[in-house]
């Protein structure tokens, strides 16, 4: 099997070192347009099976989809919305079926700060998402959405509680990426940068869309905070969770839910720091012109994004110092009926970052997942052709064998029996 990776950061880079290690992959392509940071992944992988190319994706659409056609499936770790979709669009063209692990369902695309995103012609975004999905189907593609953590993971794990019911009502999904507690103490915001810090500050700040008593509606990111007790895996930490757009497919998906809703888990404190940035206007787009001086005798106005000049600060007294490690946790919980009954069922993990081998837990279970998920999609495990949301790609069998591949890796997800409620 060969596949290829698009984007050689923090994620890509552990999709290649994993990919590496199984005897099922013969080789692994690495794109990006940063040379440098192919020449730190390739020393880190460390393997024979790795070719790096130096393609910009956006810029060399034909040459990147050129390459794909050498390749049995890909996987996009591109940072940027724009970048996410032009590999897209170059992998159905090269007839690829690819994993990207974007937190976007690009049969929907979000509409709300487009980031520069090109559309192909003169469509609408959702004339747009659905050309790309009709156009794969047409070229027997799978494009499978969002395939890391969340989306990914929180997909997986409530599609799946949602299949155990006669019928679902409602669902929480809870998940988060966090420093350790002595790391948090060392950052502002009790926050460290494990994957791309704008589209973090763009996720605080969109509208959401959630769903209410079956109707879809659209909500304030970072509202309806609350706190909780994480009590499993031997864990005991008060954590405090608000909306983010973690799980867009799932309006559309799971539409017969009476509710669902997406929160992004943090430590306590950070939600506050967050709101404070909002209402100060700091977390703004539009631009605010700015007076200073560029020399001793030459002044000039800039017009600055308030967002891009907190990222520009933040972004520094962010970033991972020796000694900072990162966890990430999940608790999904789904309420429906069985046999007549109500009951839920919940879903916990608490996974630790890999100090020995120099992986965030971030990198773990975002890049493991879309790594055992590319290697299923080049054994033809998954059937569908499209654009096909986590939760529905990945069940029955290939459900248990992602499960049991994250185990092998000391990702443990605990699932509770269904339990009755009052």
């Amino acid at each position: 099997m060969k596949i290829l990776i698009m984007g050689a950061g923090k994620i890509g880079s552990v999709v290649a070192w994993d990919l590496a290690k199984r005897t099922d992959v013969e080789k692994i392509g690495l794109v990006d347009s940063h040379l440098d940071a192919l020449a730190r992944a390739k020393t880190w992988v460390n393997s024979e099976k790795l070719a790096t190319h130096s393609i910009d994706i956006v810029g060399q659409k034909s040459e990147g989809s050129q390459l794909m056609q050498g390749y049995d499936v890909g996987v996009i770790t591109l940072p940027t919305r724009r970048a996410s979709y032009s590999a897209i669009e170059a992998a159905i063209d090269a007839r690829l079926s690819t994993v990207d692990i974007l937190e976007e369902y690009h049969r929907r695309p979000d509409k709300v700060e487009i980031e520069g995103l090109e559309i192909s012609g003169n469509m609408s975004l959702d004339e747009y998402g659905e050309w790309l999905h009709e156009k794969a189907i047409s070229n027997q593609v799978t494009i499978i959405d969002g395939m890391g953590f969340e989306p990914g993971l929180s997909n997986v794990t409530t599609g799946a509680a949602i299949r155990k019911l006669d019928k679902a009502k409602s669902a929480i999904v809870r998940v988060g990426g966090i420093p350790s507690k002595e790391t948090a103490n060392r950052h502002p915001l009790k926050y460290v940068i494990t994957w791309a810090f704008g589209h973090v500050l763009r996720e605080y700040m969109v509208k959401v869309s959630v769903l209410r008593n079956g109707s879809v509606i659209e909500v304030d990111a970072s509202s309806e905070r609350e706190s909780f007790q994480f009590s499993e895996l031997g864990r005991s930490e008060e954590l405090e969770a608000a909306i983010t757009p973690g799980m867009p497919s799932f309006v559309y998906t799971r539409k017969d839910l009476e509710s669902f809703v997406a929160k992004t888990i943090r430590w306590p404190g950070h939600w506050q720091g967050i709101e404070t940035l909002k209402e100060c206007g700091l977390l703004d787009i539009t631009p605010v012109a700015i007076k200073g001086n560029l020399t001793e005798t030459i002044s000039a106005t800039l017009s600055i994004p308030p967002r891009d000049f907190v990222a520009t600060v933040l972004e520094p007294k962010l970033r991972q110092l020796d000694g900072d490690i990162d966890s990430c946790i999940m608790w999904n919980t789904v309420i429906g009926s069985l046999d007549g009954r109500d009951v839920r069922i919940d879903y916990y993990m608490w996974d630790e970052a890999d100090t020995k081998n120099h992986i965030s837990s971030m990198a773990r279970v975002t890049g493991f997942t879309a790594a055992s998920t590319a290697t299923m999609l080049g054994h033809r495990k998954i059937k569908e052709t499209g654009i096909v949301a986590p939760e529905d790609a990945i069940h029955g069998e290939v459900y248990e064998g992602l499960l049991q591949e994250l185990r092998d890796r000391n990702i443990e997800i605990l699932e509770t029996k269904p339990e009755f409620v009052q």
